[in-house]
């Protein structure tokens, strides 16, 4: 889809007409209105800027294009108005006439606040503004895996401070790793929603995520870290019989190093007593490196439980400084079967309750990850706050009436903002005001995009520190 004229929804395109006459300027904000978490990490519109609006994105053969698609689409020739794309072309060589500011990505803003807003930059492109919302709104998308990802890391840092050594916290970064791949809706997906990820942590399978962060933000190296590790075609190609011939195998091969070796093809309980347990123990315990244990099926509660207990007792443990139970360091354990948001906290909580570290354990999330999201997760909105019409300054605004659960009408959580809008920080918390408002108070928002060109960006590395702040 190159052709960003047609990168709308369709009732779009009626605008142009729809706007009141004498139009000039539109200006419109991204907020987060709510949703599951309290706060949103912004990330990803860079990338969306640098893909689909600088640079000379309209020219005739694309207008053609669209012409010929949306006559078909409306059955009618008085919607679509070619008109108002040649203009963009023959005045600014096919460069966007519009400003877009943004909070700096990887900022962590308290949901209800301006994160982003656009306004056209010529009174005769007024329509420019919201045309550009479909395409814009899919930030919601790595600002939402972003901030899912970051809300399990709190839940992994709050019970590694209270069962982890200190010398652990290092690991952290590697505790949620990307499983999401082939779960995800697409490779653009992917990698937009596998660097979100990356924001946050560094382990990763999904590649595309380390391409997007180097492509589009300026990774100097790969942030998405993986290991060696099989999957059940592996383990199970010689029957059940051979799964230790197989355990041995991966044991040889990589005699050094981080290996995960999923172990629940048959009986997760028998490889880890029998096999890695006894008959391979040594070979483990003589590694110069770590065997990652990987269970597949099964409650993960009860299965992980299990599994260190039987763990515990074939290889011993010590106990850290908090009274916490840790496997040697030749063994871990990683649960990437029905990991999500809400099992991660029960299963840290088993741990903590049977007296383990949580820094015997690491996390692998798929689909739960990349793609159990949706626009409504954070409630992101994209609303015009401000007009103007013959000359004239409007402060826009929709404040929707709704019933609750007793028949009783109250304001909609969907009301908007009104007015051109900043984002300022006082005694270290967010607040949108409007521009007129606390002068004395800086904009947080930063000019990122203007007539065509990005103006602002933002290295994968500042990103990571922001978010982590």
């Amino acid at each position: 889809m190159e052709n960003l004229i047609l990168l709308a929804d369709a009732y779009k395109y009626s605008h142009h007409k729809l706007y009141l006459p004498g139009t000039e300027y539109i200006y419109s904000y991204l907020e987060s209105r709510g949703g599951k978490f309290d706060n949103t990490v912004f990330y990803g519109l860079q990338y969306y800027l640098k893909t689909y609006l600088q640079g000379i994105v309209f020219t005739k053969e694309k207008i053609n294009e669209a012409e010929a698609l949306l006559q078909e689409v409306f059955g009618r020739e008085d919607v679509f108005d070619r008109r108002r794309f040649e203009y963009i072309v023959h005045t600014y060589g096919g460069h966007l006439p519009v400003r877009i500011r943004a909070v700096p990505e990887g900022t962590v803003v308290p949901v209800r606040n301006v994160l982003m807003t656009i306004e056209n930059t010529d009174p005769a492109c007024f329509w420019l503004t919201n045309f550009l919302e479909t395409l814009l709104m899919q930030v919601w998308y790595p600002c939402t895996v972003a901030t899912l990802s970051r809300e399990i890391k709190q839940i992994v840092k709050r019970y590694y401070t209270a069962t982890a050594s200190a010398a652990s916290f290092a690991g952290i970064d590697l505790v949620l790793n990307d499983f999401g791949f082939r779960g995800a809706s697409s490779v653009e997906s992917a990698g937009l929603g596998g660097s979100a990820h990356l924001v946050n942590f560094s382990g990763s399978d999904t590649l595309p995520a380390s391409i997007f962060a180097k492509r589009y933000y300026d990774a100097q190296q790969a942030p998405g870290i993986s290991i060696p590790a099989t999957e059940h075609s592996i383990v199970t190609l010689l029957g059940e019989k051979g799964e230790e011939a197989i355990f041995k195998h991966v044991l040889d091969t990589f005699p050094t190093g981080v290996i995960a070796c999923v172990s629940d093809s048959y009986n997760i309980f028998r490889a880890c007593g029998q096999y890695w347990g006894e008959d391979l123990k040594q070979q483990v315990l003589q590694r110069e490196g770590t065997l990652v244990i990987r269970p597949d099926s099964g409650d993960p509660v009860r299965t992980l439980l299990q599994v260190f207990e039987i763990l515990f007792k074939q290889f011993g443990y010590t106990t850290n400084e908090k009274g916490y139970k840790v496997l040697p360091p030749q063994v871990r354990v990683i649960q990437g079967d029905g990991i999500s948001l809400s099992s991660i906290g029960n299963i840290y909580a088993a741990l903590q309750q049977a007296g383990i570290s949580a820094e015997n354990l690491a996390l692998g999330m798929g689909g739960a990850l990349l793609q159990r999201v949706n626009r409504d997760t954070q409630e992101f909105a994209l609303k015009c706050s401000y007009a103007m019409v013959n000359g004239k300054d409007i402060d826009v605004q929709k404040n929707p009436m709704e019933l609750n659960a007793e028949g009783q009408l109250r304001t909609s959580f969907k009301h908007s903002k009104a007015g051109r809008l900043k984002l300022v920080k006082e005694n270290g918390e967010y607040r949108t005001l409007t521009l007129q408002e606390a002068p004395a108070l800086a904009d947080q928002l930063e000019t990122v995009f203007e007539n065509g060109h990005l103006v602002k960006e933002y290295s994968f590395a500042d990103i990571r520190a922001r978010a982590g702040q």
